[in-house]
């Protein structure tokens, strides 16, 4: 039998719900005087041919509000909200199209709404090269396309298709903590199938080597894929994300089966031109050496000699002369700092290339 309440408990609760209708009205009106002085400020940015999304901007943005942000609620909650604000105060000045290699609910497009938020108009493509492809004939005005994996390493489609689009640029970066978690009808001992795509397969292939041993595992195009796949197969699990088990009707059974907690996938927002400086940027270049001992050797001693600091150097095989290689790197700085200028101009001399695919706020890494 349930305690019925008191008469002040009564009064007490109905004042704070009063309270609360009271503020939400408040946060309304200025959520649209805030998303009215946006619009005022797009007007300008026609005027002058600047870019709807400012990713400086918006990075700057964020920070002042964390930092000034004292609780209760968690930041990523915080985050979330002024996120979305963003986003709808951009769809008012125009709607932006972003492309995404998809299905739906698969990891990229997770980050794509991460960083856009559910205003942008959203473009699923079929391969790396296809977002790429979206770009350049002006289809779309942003692209993400997953860069590098914690545990897996480079996205090597990815880095191919830098190669060949060079006009291509890196305009925001998202890091994302991604958990897999295990999708099903079924109970996990009937499980005999486990899809996924490779990459998530890879990344939890001890968890499921211990916990299923019986089942096979077969690669699929995506994780959403997987999770669509198992939707109509009896004794099938799929290793997605907990979106896609919500939008495929699945049960989750085993949560967060990474073999490692921080597994962390890095995108590249790629358009044609990249961000304005933060104060807290990093910069990516990709660069041929000559074929001579030491040669990136004398790359690096640039960067040492210049107070660079590397934040990421990948090799890849060049296809265009077989046994020869091409390097990308990152490292903290923007292109138009004297230091890195300098860097620049220094790998210019020494390297037989050198293109530079953009500079950009260095981003937090936020769980999906």
């Amino acid at each position: 039998m349930s305690r019925k309440p008191d008469s002040d408990s009564a009064g007490n609760l109905k004042k704070l719900r009063t309270d609360i209708d009271k503020m939400d009205q408040e946060i309304l009106a200025l959520m649209n005087k805030r998303a009215g002085v946006a619009v005022q400020i797009g007007k300008l940015k026609a005027d002058t041919g600047g870019e709807v999304f400012n990713p400086a901007r918006e990075e700057e943005v964020f920070g002042n509000i964390l930092k000034a942000h004292k609780g209760p609620l968690p930041e990523v909650t915080v985050k979330a909200i002024f996120r979305e604000l963003m986003s709808g105060s951009r769809a008012l000045q125009s709607v932006q199209r972003v492309a995404f290699l998809g299905p739906d609910y698969s990891y990229s497009h997770l980050a794509a709404i991460e960083r856009f938020g559910q205003s942008a108009e959203y473009s699923q493509v079929g391969s790396i090269q296809a977002v790429f492809d979206e770009i350049l004939r002006k289809h779309a005005n942003y692209g993400v396309v997953p860069l590098e994996n914690s545990t897996d390493g480079r996205i090597a489609d990815t880095l191919d298709c830098f190669i060949r689009n060079p006009q291509v640029r890196i305009c925001s970066e998202i890091r994302m903590r991604v958990h897999h978690h295990l999708l099903a009808n079924c109970q996990p001992n009937d499980i005999r199938r486990v899809y996924s795509k490779a990459q998530a397969l890879s990344q939890c292939r001890q968890w499921l080597s211990k916990n299923l041993p019986n089942a096979s595992t077969h690669p699929v195009n995506s994780t959403a894929d997987a999770a669509r796949l198992v939707q109509t197969e009896p004794f099938a699990a799929a290793v997605a994300s907990r979106q896609a088990g919500v939008r495929y009707g699945l049960k989750t059974l085993f949560a967060c089966i990474e073999d490692y907690p921080e597994n962390e996938t890095r995108f590249a927002v790629i358009a044609m031109t990249d961000s304005g400086k933060t104060g807290h940027d990093k910069t990516a270049l990709v660069f041929q050496v000559p074929h001579t001992p030491g040669s990136l050797a004398d790359v690096l001693n640039a960067c040492k000699s210049n107070k660079v600091n590397l934040t990421w150097i990948e090799s890849f095989p060049y296809k265009e002369a077989k046994g020869e290689y091409v390097f990308f790197i990152d490292f903290e700085g923007h292109q138009d700092e004297p230091k890195v200028k300098k860097l620049i101009k220094t790998l210019e001399d020494i390297c037989d290339e050198v293109k530079v695919l953009g500079s950009y706020p260095v981003s937090l890494a936020t769980d999906e």
